[in-house]
């Protein structure tokens, strides 16, 4: 059985002597990182609508590269996106895990509707596409449920995180099945997508854990103090989903994820 950490422990993993001494490393990465969200943000408001479908899609990359490069992260990838139209289904740490896929496959996440009141950032989040949904409406699901599956019958990929939150990501926690109707409905394929985490002497990270009490501010010191962190993006098999049953389908997709994750916290840890 794989180590898992706690949501403490992943906060307090890594000593407060070796933070304190990488924070100028941090300070430069952190002010980096921060004029790059704003020259997005730059983008956003004076020539984003003027981008056909292509050039969107190749600006989303190239920032979402230079984000993490900014951030102080690696990017690994393994396995292929689908092509076409689909559903992608991934495990959820961090909202470092958004960049990371969009490095590689521009994606229309659902988000709660929160995030577009957010400063500065809601704003670049809004125009990439984002679904969202109002939580504490419980018949908002349905109306979602129809934006996403317009949207797969439109050519458009999108997103989701079925767990429905942030875990310390050493296993994958249960799944909410509901939004994966979106696909069947469509229908589309289904798409999963691993991420894991690691860093300098931790084959699960505990900087990048976004878990607990932690706000926004104090997740992007972690990450940007953090040595050597790694993320890799596994692509798994995308799958045919006609007619499928959801609560099937969301027990067959935490099995298969979970496998795999398991298999990279081994190999990072024999690293």
């Amino acid at each position: 059985m794989s180590w898992v950490p706690t949501q403490q422990q992943a906060v307090t993993a890594t000593p407060v002597t070796g933070r304190w001494l990488r924070t100028p490393i941090a300070a430069w990465r952190l002010s980096r990182a921060v004029l790059h969200i704003l020259w997005g943000v730059a983008q956003v408001l004076t020539t984003w609508d003027r981008l056909d479908a292509r050039a969107r899609r190749e600006r989303h990359i190239d920032w979402s590269l230079k984000m993490l490069a900014r951030l102080g992260v690696t990017l690994e990838v393994r396995g292929q996106p689908h092509p076409s139209a689909k559903l992608v289904v991934g495990n959820h740490v961090s909202w470092l895990d958004i960049i990371a896929i969009n490095s590689v496959m521009p994606s229309r996440f659902v988000s709660k509707a929160e995030v577009a009141r957010w400063p500065i950032v809601g704003r670049m989040v809004t125009a990439a596409g984002t679904l969202y949904l109002v939580r504490e409406r419980r018949r908002d699901a349905m109306r979602v449920l129809g934006l996403m599956a317009q949207a797969l019958r439109d050519g458009d990929t999108v997103a989701v995180f079925p767990e429905g939150t942030t875990g310390p990501g050493g296993h994958i926690m249960p799944f909410h099945a509901n939004l994966l109707q979106a696909a069947i409905d469509a229908p589309a394929p289904v798409q999963p997508v691993v991420i894991a985490y690691r860093e300098h002497g931790h084959a699960v990270s505990p900087s990048a854990a976004y878990v607990g009490d932690m706000d926004l501010l104090q997740s992007l010191w972690m990450i940007v103090s953090a040595r050597q962190l790694v993320v890799r993006v596994e692509f798994l098999d995308a799958r045919t989903v006609a007619h499928a049953d959801r609560r099937a389908l969301s027990e067959q997709l935490h099995h298969d994820m979970d496998a795999a994750l398991q298999r990279t916290i081994r190999e990072n840890t024999q690293a």
